[in-house]
């Protein structure tokens, strides 16, 4: 048994980069043991911006021999008439790295073929690791790749140096020319021809941690956390919480030591997530509260250098978080000089998309929508001014300098909330402002306000219904313009505020408002409510129900999407109980029987024969009735009851009426009184999707 290192040395690699080429190279690892019949104790596979690295312990030295025994082509299709091999013959052959010796005819009940028995002698594990490592450094993914020399090794960056060893030898290669050996480099400000020998691979981790680099990723990562919560000792003061930045920062630094750090208190006037965006996104710097929980003008940076000069990196990092805090207060004043009103008709020199328009033109459309939502939501005046207030200032901060200038992009919305306080708008609309961008992932809280709810739908439709009528439809995992998450935006809101609106009528408004602006794809309608449909299908998957369940209510999913929620979770109840599955069987039948009839002829209460069938159409005008009143007070448990009860009545016409007789007046008679019975149905559910284990 022998320990095993490789490490692959590079310039620094982008952090977002790491990550998967890590995770790669330890399945590819793995694969490779597997797949050779090779053993190994235990397996580390990490990574730092200047390498990535695999150590395994006590690894098989020899590969076991391996006995093949394959069946390959057709005796008649491997031989022809002379006996000589054909190249179907052959390429098994290649294919199995055996000769013609090895070969036999094995019969079988299907004929003759050629077939090969025999031993395949072990290889070193020494010589498979070295045809892996050639094969493998070509093939690690990396989101962006360069070529530097003329190897055209393709490589997120420059490859630098490769440690190879097999115990205390060196596996010796070389790729894009760059030879490998039993040195490894220490942290860059130790110099970078500082080179580490490095004995054996089970001496690698500590080696490296003497020369300031922590390789193994979780091991650093906990170091940052330690840091970050031991920064300030006395507890008057606590780090900001940002696990996401943290593995980012884990991914930036070889040596992490946590250095406290201050900017100019006067920044403190600046709205908070200004400052916050600032730190963190920018410099990938954590906040600091206050015991009150207030914003401090501390923060921490995790430095990578020698601690012991961490005082000159401080004042470094220091004067850069002030210099952009300093832009952005300018920014903040030079913004709120004039109130957010005045920016709204600059908004006609940004395009939203080439055929849609301007972000004016776009913004005309959302106050259209937000104004059609307050009329079917039956919104009083007072909000209804609130909420069109809130749409025709909702894309205004877009033309600031704090957004045009790039440096906050990711803060739309917050600025604009902040803009319309310091104007002296209601805090209802500044808040809606806000909260319009809501859901921005599936994370994300909805919004809390009217204002931000009505907005925020009107804003997701018209984006979903104008981008796709313009024939830019999402494809697999292509989705620029962000479509799905808005129309799961839209779904959500209308479920989790229990708005009984129409769903097919905000589509059909916010594309006739589209098409006022631009020229829509004639099938754009049908393309929009097929999208839609998927998006509530994904909002009822989210509530775990069946998927038969789902498919049972998805004919009814344009329409009020809370009573669509509450409809299929009133089915999911239902759905175990044996009256019910006795219900669902009849009416499989009735669907079955109609499957292929599109039109039916009004049905003649003359022809009815006295008995089931009579007391079925009887029974069928009361149902009607019944429904009606259920489906009004949306009291779906009630409907279904009212279905299990008429089911006792089905299933005694199909035990006295023969449906399909030869009498081909009577059999389109009952076939259009079956088809009434299946239009009742299919106003609560079409039960017929719903799957029953005994069939």
């Amino acid at each position: 048994m022998r320990d095993f290192l490789l490490e692959i040395g590079v310039e620094e690699i982008p952090a977002p980069h790491l990550g998967p080429a890590t995770d790669f190279l330890k399945s590819s690892f793995v694969k490779l043991m597997e797949s050779s019949g090779l053993s190994f104790d235990a397996l580390s596979v990490s990574s730092t911006p200047r390498r990535f690295f695999v150590l395994a312990s006590s690894v098989q030295e020899m590969q076991a021999d391996i006995r093949v025994k394959k069946t390959g082509p057709a005796k008649q299709i491997a031989y022809d008439e002379s006996g000589k091999l054909l190249p179907a013959a052959l390429g098994f052959l290649k294919k199995n790295k055996a000769s013609e010796q090895d070969i036999y005819i094995e019969k079988t009940d299907k004929g003759e073929f050629i077939a090969l028995d025999y031993t395949l002698p072990g290889r070193a594990t020494q010589d498979i690791l070295r045809d892996w490592i050639l094969d493998i450094i070509h093939q690690i993914p990396f989101a962006k790749s360069m070529i530097w020399n003329d190897s055209r090794l393709a490589f997120s960056r420059p490859l630098r140096w490769l440690c190879v060893l097999w115990g205390p030898d060196v596996i010796e290669l070389t790729v894009s020319g760059v030879s490998s050996g039993r040195q490894s480099r220490g942290n860059r400000w130790l110099g970078l021809d500082r080179r580490l020998d490095i004995p054996e691979p089970r001496d690698y981790l500590e080696i490296l941690r003497e020369n300031a680099v922590l390789a193994d990723r979780r091991e650093r990562r906990e170091t940052i956390s330690q840091g970050l919560q031991n920064a300030f000792p006395s507890g008057n003061l606590a780090v900001i919480e940002d696990e996401r930045l943290i593995d980012t920062v884990t991914d930036l630094v070889e040596n992490p030591n946590a250095v406290v750090a201050e900017f100019q208190a006067e920044y403190l006037d600046i709205p908070e997530k200004i400052i916050t965006s600032t730190i963190s996104q920018n410099q990938k710097c954590f906040s600091v509260r206050d015991g009150q929980g207030k914003l401090s003008n501390k923060f921490v940076f995790i430095s990578n250098g020698d601690a012991a000069h961490a005082g000159l990196i401080r004042k470094g990092n220091e004067k850069v978080v002030n210099a952009r805090l300093a832009d952005a207060l300018w920014y903040f004043k030079e913004d709120t000089r004039v109130s957010l009103e005045t920016y709204v008709p600059r908004l006609e020199e940004v395009v939203f998309q080439s055929q849609l328009g301007s972000m004016a033109a776009r913004t005309k459309r959302i106050e259209e929508l937000s104004s059609l939502l307050c009329n079917e939501l039956g919104l009083d005046r007072e909000q209804s001014k609130l909420v069109d207030r809130t749409a025709h200032l909702c894309k205004a901060d877009l033309v600031t300098n704090m957004l045009g200038e790039k440096e906050f992009t990711k803060l739309q919305g917050y600025i604009g909330k902040h803009y319309a306080l310091a104007s002296g708008e209601p805090e209802t609309v500044a808040e809606g402002i806000y909260e319009h961008y809501m859901p921005r992932g599936n994370n994300d809280s909805l919004p809390q306000t009217v204002t931000g709810a009505v907005v925020a739908v009107a804003d997701k439709l018209d984006s979903v219904c104008g981008i796709i009528g313009v024939g830019l439809v999402p494809t697999g995992s292509a989705d620029p313009f962000a479509l799905r998450r808005a129309a799961n935006g839209v779904v959500q809101i209308l479920a989790d505020r229990g708005w009984e609106v129409e769903l097919s009528l905000l589509i059909e408004k916010s594309l006739q408002s589209a098409g006022e602006d631009a020229e829509l794809k004639s099938n754009s309608a049908d393309t929009v409510r097929s999208f839609f449909r998927q998006r509530v299908n994904w909002l009822l998957t989210q509530l775990n129900l069946d998927y038969d369940v789902i498919d049972s209510v998805m004919h009814l999913s344009l329409g009020s999407i809370p009573d669509l929620k509450r409809r299929a979770i009133a089915l999911q109840q239902f759905r175990e109980e044996e009256d019910f599955k006795r219900l669902v069987i009849g009416f499989k039948r009735v669907a079955n029987i109609l499957e292929d009839q599109k039109e039916f002829p009004p049905l003649n209460e003359n022809l009815l024969s006295p008995g089931p069938e009579t007391e079925l159409f009887v029974a069928l005008k009361g149902l009607r009735t019944a429904l009606t009143d259920s489906l009004a007070r949306s009291d779906h448990k009630a409907a279904i009851s009212l279905l299990v009860q008429f089911g006792d009545l089905i299933d005694r016409f199909f035990d006295a009426v023969l449906v399909n007789c030869d009498d081909l007046q009577l059999r389109s008679n009952r076939h259009s009184l079956l088809n009434l019975v299946k239009q009742e149905f299919l106003r609560v559910a079409d039960i017929s999707k719903i799957v029953i284990e005994s069939e």
